[in-house]
């Protein structure tokens, strides 16, 4: 169930921060953005989005990353 604010990390837009609630990515993916620091109670900002959705760019402690949008819809937010 999602709190009112929590939303998923493919809603961002450019420009926009928010915090890592929790990671819902199954697989090696988990434990590859987990390495990358996508973990809960990391804040993230959306850089921004390829021009058909897919990747989308992140700034997150400190340098740039760039995630699938099945895996971006995964991880839960809030913003700040």
């Amino acid at each position: 169930m999602l709190d009112i604010q929590e939303t998923t990390l493919d809603t961002l837009k450019p420009g926009e921060k928010a915090r890592i609630t929790k990671v819902r990515v199954k697989g090696p993916a988990r434990r590859k953005l987990f390495d990358m620091g996508m973990v809960a109670g990391s804040e993230v900002e959306l850089i921004r989005k390829a021009p058909l959705g897919d990747p989308i760019e992140f700034r997150i402690k400190g340098y740039n990353l760039s995630i699938r949008k099945d895996e971006a819809r995964q991880i839960f937010i809030n913003r700040l």
